[in-house]
């Protein structure tokens, strides 16, 4: 374990990034039961070094009696790259959306990428009508620069927030959509029953969004740069993207 710890490394990291880790944090522990998630001692905080500079990536992760794993990653790359990256994977009993959302930002200190959304795992990749009306309420931001959805983004649902914030106002209004987003996915999680009887559609949701997700090629070239093919598919299918036994 390095001397760099998540409160110094997510200080390092662009505001933006600092204000949803911290949001994204307390909103579990206000709404969830939160409990330790295991990682392999090797993968939870990483070092390695890309291109001359030095990644560093850190790993939270947490379970609850509805979601078998949150996941919120934090990674540095020198003075050129900063991530968050967090999702939410519901236990196979509970027919509940995938929470997601990802953060990057370059050199400029601008963010280049900011994206949040719960995608359903249904067949027809519909939300539950409670979460469609929940989100149609709240209001809407105009960004300037809305991004397009990538090839392998079915999975998103229609309320998907991708966009390119180009002033603090714009970064203000995505972390206060994302905060509505989180705050209404707890909030629906711990008022559903399991439902067992679902578990294998659930599952082959679960495993559609992960397979589509790791079609990412921008994640896995850096993770391969930085530490090797087999260690980026190793950490991939374990930590980003794992599914359930």
């Amino acid at each position: 374990m390095s001397s760099i710890s998540s409160a110094s490394l997510r200080q390092q990291q662009h505001p933006l990034i600092q204000k949803l880790a911290d949001a994204i944090e307390q909103i579990w522990q206000d709404h969830l039961e939160l409990s330790p998630y295991f990682l392999p001692d090797d993968l939870g905080y990483v070092e390695g070094r890309m291109e001359g500079e030095k990644l560093v990536i850190e790993n939270k992760c947490f379970q609850t009696p509805q979601f078998r794993k949150l996941h919120l990653e934090l990674a540095k790359l020198g003075s050129s790259l900063d991530i968050l990256h967090c999702v939410m994977f519901p236990r196979p009993e509970y027919v509940l959306p995938m929470f997601g959302a990802d953060l990057v930002g370059g050199k400029t200190g601008q963010m280049s990428l900011a994206i949040a959304d719960l995608s359903a795992l249904s067949h027809d990749r519909q939300l539950p009508t409670d979460y469609q009306e929940a989100l149609s309420a709240i209001p809407e931001t105009k960004f300037v620069q809305r991004r397009a959805i990538p090839e392998w983004g079915d999975i998103f649902s229609d309320f998907c927030l991708l966009v390119r914030p180009g002033s603090v106002e714009e970064e203000d209004a995505f972390l206060q959509q994302v905060q509505a987003y989180l705050q209404i996915h707890c909030q629906r999680a711990i008022a559903t029953a399991p439902t067992p009887e679902r578990r294998v559609e659930i599952l082959a949701g679960q495993q559609y969004y992960c397979a589509q997700q790791q079609k990412n090629d921008k994640t896995r070239r850096v993770l391969e740069k930085a530490f090797g093919e087999a260690w980026a598919e190793r950490y991939i299918t374990t930590v980003l993207f794992d599914l359930p036994e």
